[in-house]
């Protein structure tokens, strides 16, 4: 049984060592997203990834092109609407390179409709329009970062109780 036990503990290690071999992409951000537009490519996402009300927080934004290369310049603006309503906006404004960090404060919890625009792409004289959901923080972003630790801590108490037994149990007094 004990073999048993230590053959199946080193499968599944060398299975999860698999990936380590293999490309890697970076985590996608729960706020984010990215759109293909006239043969450009916008992404967009919040830092922190779920944003809290009346907090100060950054947008940010990255340009490329089909081949996800950066853009070398372009010019770019945003409007923010929440219920339908715009109630805000960042001026359209030329930037240098494929990233753009906005600091932000959202105001109201729950969806916000973020459209970005790109004006005058590949020397022509139109707007590109982006549109982008983004959420801010709730409570079930509270619960939701709970039950992962919860479940965490529960799978580690199971795996110690498995492949620890013997250091668990408690020697009698008599």
């Amino acid at each position: 049984m004990v073999k048993f036990r230590s053959i199946s503990f080193l499968i599944i290690f060398a299975l999860t060592l698999v990936p380590a071999f293999s490309e890697v992409y970076g985590h996608s951000m729960f706020n984010s997203a990215e759109s293909t537009l006239g043969g450009y490519r916008v992404q967009v996402a919040t830092l922190p990834e779920f944003p809290e009300i009346g907090e100060s927080s950054q947008i940010l934004f990255r340009v490329t092109d089909i081949e996800f290369e950066e853009v070398d310049r372009f010019t770019l603006g945003a409007r923010i609407f929440y219920n339908g309503q715009q109630i805000d906006s960042i001026p359209p404004r030329s930037y240098e390179g494929g990233h753009v960090e906005m600091d932000f404060v959202w105001k109201n919890s729950g969806n916000h409709i973020v459209r970005v625009d790109l004006y005058d792409m590949n020397r022509t004289a139109g707007v590109l329009t982006y549109t982008f959901n983004m959420g801010t923080q709730n409570p079930f972003g509270y619960i939701f970062f709970i039950a992962i630790t919860v479940g965490a801590l529960a799978l580690g108490i199971v795996v110690t109780y498995i492949y620890f037994p013997e250091k668990l149990k408690f020697k009698s007094r008599f």
